[in-house]
């Protein structure tokens, strides 16, 4: 805002020139944009080279991570003082303006030009990297519910010995309550109920978390009576087969909690590389209208 002073008093002209440029901000947001989708391609032409499916002859998941990550950073950062420097440099000179002021504009410029380039980006390649925060969570939630066949899945997953759709829960207690006596004669005389049965202690086992002593026992007896062998043996196989079933359990809350890890890393590693991308955008435009505004006034003395 110019200040003219008049015989009578000060009187306060708005300037024509707006403090806002958008020609400059959407050419500085065009070329991070463009060097961003040029540097992705080039990190993820170079990335390809490192994964093989051959055995030996690819790069672990670890080293492919950290690379793929650190390349992230690299072209947020490059294309980010890239964008920010041509919006300083192509902005129009502000005459009549504070030193303080220029600076400001220029960084809010640059902030602009970064904040332009990362949404056109976001919306051309976002994709990925959303999909890879999502899988990453996604895959948390349902390795946790397949390693432990949450409840949903045992109130839906078994039939009853009609083929119609049983509770499993409702079913296991029921089988409880009539449970045989003798159930060798059971698994012998009705093999489809026996299997329908041990289904259902199975998978209330895994919904509770632990298959009791009592239904221990009584799986020991059927599967005795089923493949001919002692009651020692029956035991010995329904403990080795529970254990897989506990570890197979184990591995998926393993892979789930991994995938949880990596996802969060890779967020929280983006969010920190766009703030600082936003930081370097604004310093390059700060830089780019400096050396605009020397060259100017180099160029006037000269004449």
């Amino acid at each position: 805002m110019a200040i003219f002073t008049t015989g009578a008093s000060d009187v306060e002209i708005e300037s024509p020139v707006p403090a806002l440029a958008w020609a400059p901000i959407i050419g500085g947001a065009t070329a991070a944009a463009a060097a961003s989708l040029i540097l992705l391609l080039l990190g993820s032409g170079v990335g390809l080279t490192m994964v093989s499916p051959w055995s030996g002859e690819s790069a672990s998941f670890t080293t492919v991570s950290v690379t793929a990550a650190i390349w992230f950073v690299i072209v947020q950062w490059l294309s980010s003082a890239l964008g920010g420097y041509f919006t300083g440099r192509l902005r129009t000179k502000w005459a009549g303006i504070r030193t303080d002021e220029v600076f400001f504009r220029d960084t809010a410029h640059g902030f602009l030009s970064w904040a332009l380039a990362t949404l056109v980006v976001a919306g051309l390649a976002g994709s990925a990297f959303s999909s890879l925060v999502g899988s990453g969570v996604q895959a948390a939630s349902s390795e946790a519910t397949t390693a432990t066949l949450g409840a949903a899945t045992a109130a839906t997953a078994a039939t009853a010995d009609d083929g119609k759709p049983f509770d499993v829960a409702t079913g296991y207690f029921t089988d409880l309550l009539l449970r045989p006596q003798d159930p060798a004669s059971r698994a012998q005389s009705d093999d489809a109920a026996a299997t329908s049965e041990v289904s259902r202690i199975l998978l209330q086992g895994a919904a509770s978390g632990d298959i009791p002593e009592a239904d221990r026992t009584y799986l020991a007896s059927i599967v005795s009576s089923r493949a001919g062998l002692s009651q020692e043996e029956a035991r010995a196989r329904v403990d080795s087969v529970l254990q897989q079933i506990e570890d197979a359990k184990n591995a998926a809350l393993k892979a789930a909690d991994e995938a949880r890890k990596s996802a969060a890393t890779v967020a929280l590693l983006g969010a920190l590389s766009l703030l600082v991308g936003a930081f370097v955008a604004s310093a390059a435009a700060a830089l780019g209208g400096r050396q605009r505004d020397d060259e100017e006034a180099a160029l006037l003395v000269r004449e």
